[in-house]
């Protein structure tokens, strides 16, 4: 487990800032690159942080690092992390921004994990003029603030969820029951979906709302059950994904598509349902190895660092957030509104293929469905972007 504070940077910058001492006027020029970020390694998001961004983060310092450090503008100056545990709190991850921006002025951030978290840092740091690329933020009220620093690497509610629906109507799906959680991002989606249903024929058989730490979802999957729909859906946070799957198959729930979103992309699922417990169970996704050269790439570093997978979702989208970030820096340097400028003013090649952002939307990546299939969570809509076809009837629960 990440310790709750933390500095990392190569053992040379050490030394190298002391020589600097002699000589204040290179200080700038060659010391450190400080970069800021607080990110959950307590607390209920954890889970999440530590699969899809942190470990990025590290990973990204370490290898840059190993090349003598970040380009800027041609000269390559070693990355610092300055960062904190910010605890799964809101309050305490406002303040670690605000400190991290205002106070101690380190030369970037590094978005933090999960909606609310972004939804409550981002409009600070665009007060500020720190460029936020966020790889966990599912928000449209977030790209409707028009924040010009903020930039969304995730697709958004509409665009998962039109590639949702569209997946079921194209396979004969008439009904659906969803469950949601009560927040921002649960309460996005389900409007979103609905808004997606219109037109189709499908039906919303049932729709339930859970408050966040739900410890047990039988009552509303028996009730589900009961109305023997064609799929179900569950806008949720991992350990309510894991929840929701553990519980339908102990009531022996198990429509023909069992889509369950933040979470089921996790290796931890797979790890924890087993194998062939997950083998048909879809979820929000959007790469794997499959995808392209460098997200193969990308995935092999990414386990010999770290000593562990990657997510099949949102880690992708953090590391093409690293590599924006990083082409960015090589061509502009640290002047803040030149790497926004940059950011928002072009397609970006990434292991992901080409993104471009319309005001803070990514509107490159399109939406997706992912699906577990012998032990990969592979890629299956739309079906130009997807690395297997559609397994269109889930297996019994093993």
């Amino acid at each position: 487990m990440a310790q709750p504070n933390r500095r990392v940077i190569i053992k040379g910058a050490a030394a190298a800032v002391g020589t600097l001492s002699f000589a204040p006027h290179l200080l700038a020029q060659s010391g450190p690159v400080r970069i800021g970020y607080a990110m959950a390694r307590t607390g209920p998001w954890t889970g999440g942080a530590q699969t899809s961004q942190e470990p990025n983060y590290l990973l990204w310092a370490e290898q840059q690092n190993a090349t003598g450090g970040l380009d800027v503008k041609g000269v390559k100056r070693p990355i610092e992390l300055v960062s904190s545990d910010d605890r799964s709190d809101v309050e305490t991850c406002v303040r670690t921004y605000q400190k991290l921006m205002a106070s101690d002025k380190v030369d970037l951030i590094l978005p933090p994990w999960g909606s609310n978290a972004n939804f409550a840092v981002a409009p600070l740091a665009n007060r500020l003029g720190y460029p936020f690329l966020a790889p966990t933020a599912l928000s449209q009220k977030l790209i409707d603030m028009k924040l010009s620093y903020f930039f969304s690497l995730l697709q958004q509610p509409r665009r998962m969820c039109n590639a949702l629906v569209d997946m079921l109507k194209a396979n004969g799906v008439k009904t659906v029951a969803l469950i949601y959680v009560d927040d921002l991002f649960g309460l996005e989606n389900f409007a979103a979906f609905k808004v997606a249903l219109q037109g189709t024929g499908i039906s919303l058989v049932e729709d339930k709302s859970y408050p966040g730490g739900v410890k047990d979802l039988s009552p509303v999957l028996r009730s589900m059950k009961d109305k023997n729909p064609d799929a179900f859906v569950g806008f949720t946070y991992p350990p309510d994904t894991i929840l929701a799957s553990k519980q339908a198959k102990e009531v022996g729930f198990n429509p023909k598509f069992f889509y369950a979103s933040v979470g089921t992309a996790f290796p931890l699922y797979k790890n924890v349902m087993t194998p062939a417990g997950a083998e048909g169970v879809l979820g929000m996704g959007s790469w794997n190895t499959k995808t392209s050269a460098g997200a193969k790439a990308y995935f092999d570093a990414h386990v010999a660092s770290q000593k562990k997978e990657p997510d099949r979702w949102a880690s992708g989208a953090c590391w093409a957030g690293l590599e924006i970030l990083t082409a960015a820096v090589k061509q502009v340097g640290l002047d803040r509104k030149a790497i926004r400028d940059h950011v928002a003013g072009r397609t970006h090649k990434t292991i992901l293929g080409d993104i471009r952002f319309e005001g803070s939307e990514n509107v490159g990546t399109p939406g997706t469905v992912g699906q577990w299939q012998n032990g990969e969570f592979e890629v299956v809509w739309p079906k130009q972007v997807a690395t297997a076809s559609l397994n269109p009837a889930k297996p019994a629960w093993k």
